[in-house]
């Protein structure tokens, strides 16, 4: 990522990392984040950690105190497939984040299933009242990104966007942005 800021005079661009619970419960995630940032050069508001509610609800008072501390360093975080889990409102303004990503499974049936366009609807306007990020996952159609846009959700990936690629597909689409 710092190679890319550099490179295409792009200091915004971030990189997000998933986060499995097994490297979420390991004691020492911190430090090892704060020593690969030291090592890389990345500035901490620049690396996004994605986490599933899931993973948060295991035990949410160890995953609190994580995220809190991650934040401190100057982290991101988001809370990734958001509505698939057994989250609450209690636990929403508890924890400490910045992006609600909303699961793809809403996303693909919103065209044909008004509860899923309701869900994702009520998942942007939580988002923007709580003053966060919203990001929808799974966007695979132009009819998707349209509606998306309608109800407030700015921000999206998907296959429409771009498959996976590896770092030098990833160099080209920087090139061309």
């Amino acid at each position: 990522t710092v190679e890319w800021q550099k490179k295409f005079q792009r200091p915004e661009l971030s990189i997000s990392v998933n986060l499995s619970g097994k490297q979420f419960k390991k004691g020492e995630l911190v430090e090892e984040i704060r020593e690969i940032l030291f090592e890389t050069g990345l500035h901490p508001h620049y690396l996004k950690i994605e986490i599933t509610e899931t993973i948060v609800m295991e035990n949410t008072v160890a995953a609190i105190e994580m995220l809190k501390q991650l934040k401190d360093i100057g982290v991101q975080i988001s809370i990734d497939d958001f509505g698939t889990g057994y989250s609450s409102l209690t636990y929403l303004q508890r924890f400490p984040y910045d992006t609600i990503k909303i699961d793809r499974s809403f996303v693909s049936r919103m065209m044909q299933e008004r509860e899923s366009l309701g869900i994702v609807e009520t998942i942007t306007a939580l988002a923007v009242k709580l003053d966060k990020t919203v990001v929808a996952e799974g966007i695979e159609k132009m009819e998707h990104q349209k509606l998306l846009t309608e109800v407030g959700c700015g921000y999206g990936q998907g296959y429409l966007f771009s498959k996976p690629v590896d770092s030098m597909s990833a160099d080209q689409l920087i090139k061309i942005d």
